[in-house]
């Protein structure tokens, strides 16, 4: 049986380890990297199929982070599951470092290299494709940003992954409604997503994208093979687990002063010490 609290007390951990990477680099994207975390322990943690030992394993997963930007919760997770040192993290952003501020394949665990929005679910078409045609029985799960689904590419990968039947495929949106020129619907209206994947041909799910035992469940629902590709909506927020980042706009790419991180670390270490109890 699943500890979800353990899970949440991993992704207050990620939390605090991609703050710093963030505070020695004095570069990221803050708010974007903390509403994403859990989906990132959900699917690391949780659902993914992969080895960290034989990171090129066939049978793998693929995960893509197709919102690049948020690149900091990601290799959080990658050396936390084994993938590279964890020393290597504070290196982020440095002179001559391969953890540059979008996924980069010289990162053992990352598919693709990713940067420009809209890229990552097309890729993961391919991909299906492929899983499809050789029979590896895997499947392939694209993180989007919300503000991403205004890139055409993403509809055009939407309306082939429905006309492939790729039922392999499970793209996450991560719906945190502010990008880095503000509110989603400010900038480019989206709404009803819900409703336009639905009339793409997807199945479409709707989640708690900060609740790890909510999106647990949900991931479980994508592996019923309906002939369809699964979208799931996961509501966030941006900058979840530190109060002064939460829903404010300039997060997106802030950079914590040392009394701010400070302050986050402490709000952060109260969440891992309240669900110590659950161990």
């Amino acid at each position: 049986m699943t500890n979800y609290k353990l899970l949440e007390k991993k992704a207050a951990e990620i939390r605090k380890q991609l703050l710093g990477m963030i505070f020695e680099g004095k570069t990221g994207h803050t708010g974007g990297s903390l509403s994403c975390t859990d989906i990132l322990v959900a699917l690391f943690y949780y659902k993914l199929r992969h080895n960290p030992k034989n990171p090129k394993w066939e049978q793998r997963d693929r995960f893509l982070l197709s919102k690049g930007h948020s690149v900091e919760g990601y290799y959080s997770v990658l050396a936390d599951t084994g993938y590279f040192p964890k020393e290597e993290l504070m290196t982020f952003s440095k002179f001559k470092s391969r953890l540059i501020g979008h996924p980069c394949t010289k990162v053992p665990g990352v598919e693709m290299c990713t940067g420009a929005l809209g890229h990552g679910l097309p890729v993961g078409v391919g991909m299906a494709i492929a899983a499809k045609k050789l029979n590896i029985g895997n499947k392939i799960y694209v993180l989007m940003g919300d503000g991403e689904q205004a890139e055409g590419s993403v509809w055009e990968a939407a309306m082939a992954g429905a006309n492939y039947n790729l039922d392999n495929l499970v793209a996450i949106a991560d719906r945190n409604r502010l990008q880095i020129s503000g509110n989603t619907e400010d900038v480019m209206a989206l709404e009803n997503l819900h409703a336009k994947w639905t009339a793409f041909g997807w199945n479409v799910l709707e989640c708690n994208g900060n609740d790890i035992e909510d999106l647990c469940n949900t991931l479980d629902k994508t592996d019923e093979q309906t002939g369809k590709p699964y979208l799931i909506l996961a509501n966030t927020t941006k900058g979840k687990g530190v109060s002064f980042m939460e829903n404010v706009a300039k997060w997106h790419h802030g950079v914590p002063s040392a009394e701010q991180l400070c302050q986050a670390y402490s709000e952060l270490d109260k969440t891992i010490k309240d669900l110590e109890s659950y161990e």
